[in-house]
Formats: C-alpha cells, structure tokens, sequence
C-alpha cells in the first residue's frame, strides 16, 4: 500500500512511495504528528541518482521489520536534497559537526521541534536496527539528554560559517593570490591530474580559478596542473566517451571507474570550463568534448518544452554502471574487425579494465599519434575508424535499459547549463549552442519566473514548485548577463537587475552583508544559514558577489559595487586556508588585482566583430554594444560605422575598428 510520498513531485520520493514505511513528506502534517505524539524525527535525504540511497532503501525501508521500527517511534519524512536544499543544509551541518563527515543518504534523528540530536550517513540494516531501538530507548528514559544534545548541536549549526565582521577597506596584490596558490599547488596529482587523493571529483570552478592564474599571472604550476587535469579527465572513464558528459566523480585516483551518475550541474559547468580551455589553448580535444556532451544534452537530458533534466542515475537494472560498460566479447561482435584496434585504442581487455566487476569501462592511455604509428594507419583513419565504431556501440547501448531519469528541472542548474552553452557559443561561433540556451531560457521564463515577483525553483508534470533560493536566484542571474553578452539584447540585463534587487530585499543580512540562503518570505527552520564555500557548485554569495561586479560596471551603480565589495572583503581571510573551498571567490579576488576591461562594440558589423574577439580568452572582462543601447557605458559610442572601444579602470583607449588591434591594446 503506498504511503504519503504517492502524491510528491520528486522522482526521489516516489522511488520510496511503496515502501512499508510510513514516510511523510516534509510539511506541517508531520511536523505537527510528531508534537502531538511526542516522537522524534527521523529526516532522511537523499537524491535520485544517489547510488548508495538505493542501497539502504533496499536493505531497509523495503523490509518490513524495519519499517515496524521506524513507525512505530518516529515520525519519518523524506526529503529530496536537491528540491529541499535548505533542509539538507542544516542537518548536513549537523552529521558533520557530530561525525566529522557527511554525504548521502542522510540520516538525521530530531526533537519533535526539528533540533537534531544524532545522525550519520549509510547504515547497514542490523546497525541501523541497533540504532532505531536505541534511539528511542534513549529519548524514553533520558530525554533531559536528549535536550542537552539538541541544543549543542542547534548552536553549532547556527554559529557555523560566521563570518567575522570587517569595518576596514581593503587594497589587494598578488601577493594575496599567492597565499591562496602556494599551499594549494602541494595538494596537485602532477601525475593524474586533480587532486592527490580518491575519491576524485571534477570541480570545474577550481579549473577555472587556476586557468586564470595561469593566463593572467603566467603561473606554471598553474598552467601545468589544468592542462593535465583537463586531459586525464577528458581521457578517463569518467567522460562518456560513447554519449558524451561526465559522470559526477571518479572513485580511484586515475579517473577510471567513475560513480556513474551523470549530473546536470556538473555538465553545465565542464561545458563552459573545456569551452574556455579551449580558447585558451586551443586544444582539438577539448572541443570535441563540448560537441559531445551538447549531443549528449539534446538528445537525453532536454524537455520537450526545452527544460533540461535533472541527473541520470548510477544504476540500470539494479547495477551500477551496467548501461555504460561493456565484455570484450560484445564489441568483438559489434565492430568484427575493427574491434582490435578499439580495444587497444580504449583498453578493453578479457578481463575487463574495471578488475573488480571484470569488465570494461572505456578509457585512453595511448597519444593518437603514436598509437596510429604502432597499427601503421594515419591519425585521420585512426580518427574515422574510432568515430564509426563508437556510432555503433552507442546504437547497440541505446538498447539496453537506460539508467533511471530524475526528470525534475531545477532553476539553478538550468541556469547553470545555459551559461555553459553561452560560453561554447562564443568559443566556437556555432549558433547551436546560442539557440539551445535561449531556448531553454524562454521555458524558465514561462514556468519558473514569477508574473508578481521572485523566481520557483523546481519545475516538474507541469506544474512549478517550490520558492527559489539563492542559489537559483544568483545562478539565474549570471546566466542572464552571458545571455546579454552573447545577444546584446538589454532585457536580459534589466531582468538580472531586478533579480538582483529582489535578492537585496529578500537574502541580505542586515548584520553581516552577507546572503542567506533562504528568502525572509520562506518558512523558519531551526537556523538560517548562509551559502559561502564554493563546492561541486560555487557559492551562491559568490555567484552573486560577481553578479553585482558585473552589474555595478553594465549600469554604473555604485552601490552594486559597494556590496561585492564587503562580500569579498568578509570571506577574503578564510580564502588562503582552502583555496579549493574558496575558488569562486579566488577568481573574483584575481580579477580585482588585475583589472578588468569593458569593450564596447557598436555599429553594423557588432556580430561578427563580437565573435572573433569571443574567441580569444580574455577572462577579466565584459562585453557590450549593438548598433543602440542605452547602457552608461554606451553612450556617445555610436558614431556610425563599426567602432570597437575598450576601457580599464575608468581610461579609455582610442576607438578601433579591427579585433587585432584590440588585442594589442590588452594585451601590450
């Protein structure tokens, strides 16, 4: 008989629909049961895709003398962490303040207030039998503990990520960006790529930090380390080299055996990051990977109505990695007698590469150029032969059962798509990504942004839901201005303002500057916290601290400037400690070392002037013009014929009307 979860939205929550639990969704319903019969909490979160939730829902919550257990003294509600992120942020605050580490699934046991007073990740089924009963043997007979526990653990979550007020102005050097590289730099694999250690995740924003520095500062170690982490991972099997897109993280250190859930903000973001690297390099490689993982967008993670999909999960047919990975014995008869050369191209062996399971995931280890030598073809044939094969396999792969789909469309990460396909529309002047991204930024605007005021976050059968957060706010914004400076079309400008306006009235804290994470219109959970580190997904305060940069120079709006100011000023302590938690807001600390230039094109040619400058990279500007425009910045610039100008720290160069020239006035 299904449970209360029937009714949800989340394609999470209906996994756990049938369950013999009695699960509730989180709401006044359950929050109030468990006043009224004074029973603690169970809030356990998880996600779609998330392999080991599967794990633990099948040990667990499918068995009925755990769930006899779980109903009979507690309240259990389940939560889907990316429709309810601000849930998972407190009592994820909460396990690793009593664990010292967290993840998924979360397991948090609560007062029948919401304080936690215990909680952990994946628990295997007699451990979490053990705990079930102790836990409620303990709140019976000791529930002055219990209080005593719970109001530690609120305070700990309250006071954590304060941020120390900062009165003074501050002047910054390279030297601060040196203090952020130096310590970082001893945590590189110069051997793999990434970071020395396994798990092994993608983390674009640090990429894209370090490539910055590299540009920028001409630092080395910089250049090297991004070089080779974008090679091992575009080589890895962590990369789709069939389907295209990333898998969400790596479990060994050499980016082989991925978890092989596939993420859309992960994508969002590596498009962007390889369609950068490239202008920065040029390397074939990495384009190749921006027309995959767009092939692979369109064709399994695009709403008809041109939302994109939320994840793909680790598993198929209740294994994971089942879809993606392949016997020597299949390919052998899928490609006859170009399976030789595949196979050792891709290292498929009898075997299998993947030693555990004894069977292969795709990856390279071989140079093309050298690896067409050792066979005796050319690397074109080598090329054509590889590109007809895996045509092939992807054909026969389609047959299989495909991984589960999480079909939700979430504002933050569509947002975070559409900045990736702008950035691939100005590394590559294909207007494919252009038209996809304006595409699906109409369906936001049908169904996500609100007529009255304010943003939803979840969109799914439908029906939007959910008030957005800060992070759909600020991510929504940033994807407005790549919109502006990919088209010149200033509504997308004058939206992002108002956006932004909204979240000053909304998130700001009067006491510390800073952004919450929740609007003050949203329901009071036990703390409301701010968004500062930057993750697998940068920090909605620093998304929004570039916003208001970016905004501050399209409008001439001191007060913008003013607030990204103190952001930046209030977590640039903590930034040297981490580098990697703070990469974000690294970037914007580097551009405010260097400068920033604003070039403005006018006049009748603006797009294909626009194009060939896009194509350099030039990371610390922004762009402008058309042939009108109302933007301070435009104005006296239309004079008739195509005129590029470019400033810096309010100087202006002489007007020019060739991109080679303007190279040379940045780069002189």
């Amino acid at each position: 008989m299904a449970n209360r979860l029937q009714f949800s939205s989340s394609p999470y929550l209906l996994q756990h629909a049938n369950n013999p639990v009695d699960w509730y969704p989180w709401g006044q319903e359950a929050l109030e049961k468990a006043k009224r019969e004074n029973k603690l909490i169970l809030v356990s979160i998880g996600y779609s895709a998330c392999h080991w939730c599967h794990v633990m829902e099948h040990e667990s919550f499918e068995d009925e003398q755990v769930a006899d257990l779980m109903n009979r003294f507690f309240v259990c509600i389940k939560i889907d962490r990316e429709e309810r992120p601000d849930i998972d942020q407190i009592y994820m605050t909460a396990v690793q303040l009593m664990t010292g580490r967290g993840g998924w699934p979360l397991n948090c046991f609560c007062l029948p207030d919401q304080r936690p007073i215990y909680g952990g990740t994946y628990f295997p089924k007699q451990d979490w039998l053990n705990l079930l009963t102790n836990l409620a043997h303990f709140y019976e007979t000791k529930p002055e503990e219990a209080e005593d526990y719970a109001v530690k653990l609120t305070a700990g979550i309250q006071q954590s990520e304060k941020l120390n007020f900062i009165k003074e102005e501050k002047i910054y050097t390279e030297k601060n960006i040196t203090e952020i590289l130096e310590p970082w730099k001893m945590l590189f694999d110069f051997s793999e790529g990434g970071h020395n250690r396994a798990p092994k995740f993608p983390m674009p924003n640090n990429w894209d930090f370090l490539m910055r520095c590299a540009h920028l500062l001409k630092d080395e170690a910089a250049q090297v380390i991004v070089r080779l982490t974008l090679d091992k991972m575009a080589a890895g099997g962590i990369y789709d080299h069939l389907g295209g897109g990333f898998a969400r993280y790596s479990v060994d250190a050499k980016w082989h055996i991925p978890h092989f859930e596939k993420m859309l903000y992960d994508n969002g973001q590596l498009l962007g990051l390889y369609a950068d690297a490239y202008k920065w390099c040029e390397e074939k490689r990495y384009q190749e990977v921006v027309e995959e993982t767009f092939e692979w967008l369109k064709r399994e993670m695009t709403s008809p109505e041109g939302g994109f999909y939320s994840a793909l999960d680790a598993d198929s047919e209740g294994v994971e990695g089942k879809f993606y990975t392949w016997h020597k014995s299949e390919i052998d008869e899928i490609l006859g007698g170009d399976a030789e050369i595949f196979n050792a191209f891709y290292e498929v062996t009898e075997d299998g590469n993947w030693e555990e399971e004894h069977i292969n995931n795709l990856c390279i280890r071989k140079e093309k150029e050298e690896f067409a030598a050792v066979f005796n073809i050319s690397v074109a044939d080598l090329n054509q032969l590889l590109k007809t094969s895996k045509a092939k396999l992807l054909k026969v792969r389609n047959q299989r059962v495909h991984s589960g789909l999480d079909d939700k469309i979430l504002t933050s990460w569509n947002a975070l798509m559409i900045k990736g396909l702008c950035k691939a529309y100005q590394a590559f002047a294909d207007e494919k990504y252009l038209d996809l991204a304006i595409r699906n930024f109409k369906f936001l605007q049908n169904h996500i942004i609100k007529t009255e005021a304010g943003i939803y976050r979840n969109y799914k059968n439908g029906k939007a839901s959910i008030n957005g957060f800060l992070d759909d706010y600020a991510l929504l914004i940033e994807a407005m201005i790549y919109l502006y400076e990919c088209t010149f079309e200033e509504s997308y400008l004058h939206q992002a303002k108002a956006l932004t306006d909204y979240v000053l009235d909304h998130f700001r804290d009067d006491e510390s500057g800073m952004f919450f994470y929740t609007s003050d219109e949203d329901e009071a959970l036990i703390a409301r916290k701010y968004e500062i580190m930057d993750n697998v997904i940068p920090a909605s305060n620093s998304v929004m601290a570039w916003n208001l940069k970016r905004l501050s120079q399209f409008f001439d709006e001191q007060r913008y400037q003013k607030i990204y100011q103190h952001l930046l000023k209030m977590v640039e302590p903590q930034m040297k400690s981490y580098g990697s938690s703070f990469s974000n807001w690294a970037s914007l600390l580097l551009e405010e070392v260097k400068g920033s230039f604003e070039i403005a094109i006018t006049g009748e040619e603006w797009t294909l002037k626009r194009q060939d400058l896009e194509k350099i990279y030039i990371p610390n500007k922004i762009i402008l013009g058309g042939e009108q425009g109302n933007l301070p910045l435009l104005q006296d610039k239309f004079v008739g014929e195509t005129r590029i100008f470019v400033c810096k720290d309010k100087t202006c160069r002489l007007p020019v009307s060739d991109v080679s020239e303007v190279i040379k006035q940045i780069f002189e």
